[in-house]
């Protein structure tokens, strides 16, 4: 079951799943909605009674001064079509949070889209119209400044997967309430008709925004069985806004998790990474692991929480490893810094650095248990299931080198690491090694203080003689004294394996003595040679 405890519904609706979040919250959004006027709907009136006056002024204001949705509409209202802000930007205008990725929906077919938008567009592509989607950006210069909008304008859906196949299958529809009839979630079924702004609400998604609820248009199980990937969806937008999964929907997820399996691996990988993502990927990952999703795409997670042993011998490893995610997390550079913002390689790392321990617990004889090697054999299961999961192989390589490298730290704070080993710490991390230096940090999860502060300070003197060695000796890019040319000109050899090997040989004593003169390295090689050939 979802962790959290499950309350009752002021209106009646079936228990929830707790969620400790922020009140929706107004905001300096492009874009903004109001309900409409001529609604009296008890539910609208309740929801909009939640939302503060002050959001709801505020973001009415914005939508009617907004260029681009203004003019887009105008444009197909001429040529007799629909068009309606829709889903997730309607959500998220509410919400205080919307950029300038905006979404539509229109009675319109893709090609007479085409037609509206491209005299009008800046640049249009079609790479969805499959789909029923047409993509176009806009660029906006107002009071001297330039704003470029990306645009999706998507024609009104009904019916559109086939129950049996991974593909979806596109059937249009003839009306917008169709449409967000077949949404995922009622917070993502509503809509604002352009260009008289006429807030569309027919499932009470206002409402369920105001109460940060997750609840499905109809019922569940006609949703899920429509999409399985849904349900991903609803850990994922769980993780994404902090909002809690209701009762009837977790329950849908926990019954239909083998559903899952007709979606592609590629969509998976991409719900997956939205969620790890995500500002609280705790909260979707629990949801993944408590409905039975995980087991099937990421079976891993769920292995990790392990029976502990009688006498509590051994860490929840399953709940160090949310941490240690959540301790990673806190180590990103801030979104505005050169590379900065969420990490999805370190994050990666972080959820996965201990799979290796279920298969390698053992339970030794003074009691304790052991996790020999976890590191090795982990490595091995994340390259396996991220290249399952059809992850690119830079990604694979990077984050399983980083759960291979993850414990090499532990041992340096006795004080015995020469600079040798410092230097083949740096030279096996290469890329990676700013991401190991965070995950190493995550990976203390200690609550004695005394130990954690060790740990941390003990990492602190290892980056600092990382600082002074790369200062010295360039230990970004270690390589031998001597390249391949020189090799064959001492040796007097041809291009081969010898080379190789002697290459091989040089970089390790160049890793092991640190730079060395030409005339040294010569001298050295030539004695190494002689050791092979009297071999």
């Amino acid at each position: 079951m979802c962790r959290g405890v499950p309350h009752a519904s002021p209106r009646g609706r079936a228990p929830v799943v707790t969620g400790r979040g922020p009140s929706v919250r107004g905001g300096n959004v492009p874009f903004a909605v109001v309900p409409n006027a001529k609604s009296d709907s008890p539910q609208t009136q309740s929801a909009n009674e939640q939302l503060s006056a002050a959001q709801r002024r505020g973001v009415s204001e914005l939508l009617r001064v907004s260029p681009v949705a203004d003019e887009l509409a105008r444009r197909f209202e001429a040529a007799g079509f629909q068009l309606a802000l829709v889903g997730g930007s309607v959500r998220d205008a509410l919400l205080g949070r919307l950029g300038n990725d905006l979404d539509f929906t229109t009675d319109a077919r893709p090609e007479q889209v085409l037609r509206l938008v491209r005299p009008w567009a800046d640049a249009v592509w079609d790479v969805g119209i499959a789909f029923g989607t047409v993509g176009c950006k806009k660029q906006v210069r107002e009071e001297g400044t330039e704003q470029d909008f990306l645009l999706e304008i998507t024609t009104y859906r009904a019916e559109s997967y086939d129950r049996d196949s991974r593909k979806p299958e596109v059937a249009y529809g003839d009306s917008i309430e169709a449409d967000l009839a077949r949404r995922d979630f009622t917070v993502n079924a509503m809509a604002v008709a352009l260009p008289g702004k006429t807030f569309i609400d027919p499932h009470g998604g206002l409402e369920d925004l105001a109460r940060r609820e997750l609840r499905t248009p109809g019922t569940p199980e006609e949703s899920f069985s429509d999409d399985p990937l849904r349900m991903m969806r609803a850990a994922r937008f769980a993780a994404q806004l902090d909002f809690a999964v209701v009762e009837d929907v977790f329950r849908a997820m926990r019954e239909m998790a083998d559903r899952i399996s007709i979606v592609s691996a590629e969509r998976v990988r991409d719900e997956l990474n939205k969620l790890i993502l995500s500002p609280h990927p705790r909260k979707g990952l629990r949801l993944l692991v408590d409905s039975g999703l995980a087991e099937r795409v990421l079976p891993e997670l769920s292995a990790l929480r392990l029976e502990r042993d009688e006498h509590h011998r051994h860490k929840d490893v399953y709940e160090h490893t949310l941490t240690v995610l959540e301790q990673a997390m806190d180590l990103e550079a801030p979104a505005g810094e050169p590379g900065g913002g969420p990490d999805l390689t370190l994050r990666l790392a972080a959820l996965l650095h201990d799979i290796g321990k279920p298969r390698t617990r053992r339970f030794e004889k003074d009691g304790r248990v052991s996790f020999h090697h976890h590191e090795v054999v982990g490595a091995k299961m994340t390259k396996k299931r991220m290249t399952a999961l059809k992850y690119s192989g830079e990604l694979v390589k990077d984050v399983s080198r980083l759960v291979e490298l993850h414990l090499r730290f532990h041992g340096y704070g006795t004080g015995e690491w020469t600079d040798s080993a410092v230097r083949r710490y740096v030279r096996d991390a290469g890329p990676v090694l700013d991401r190991l230096h965070k995950l190493t940090r995550s990976d203390c999860t200690t609550r004695n203080k005394r130990r954690a502060n060790a740990l941390s300070r003990a990492y602190d003197g290892l980056e600092e003689r990382i600082a002074r060695l790369k200062e010295q000796e360039e230990l970004d890019a270690i390589r031998p004294d001597l390249n391949g040319n020189d090799i064959m000109e001492v040796l007097e050899v041809p291009p081969g394996p010898v080379v190789g090997a002697a290459y091989q040989f040089l970089l390790e004593l160049r890793l092991e003595r640190g730079p060395m003169e030409r005339e040294d390295a010569v001298e050295a090689l030539r004695q190494w040679w002689a050791a092979r050939e009297r071999d």
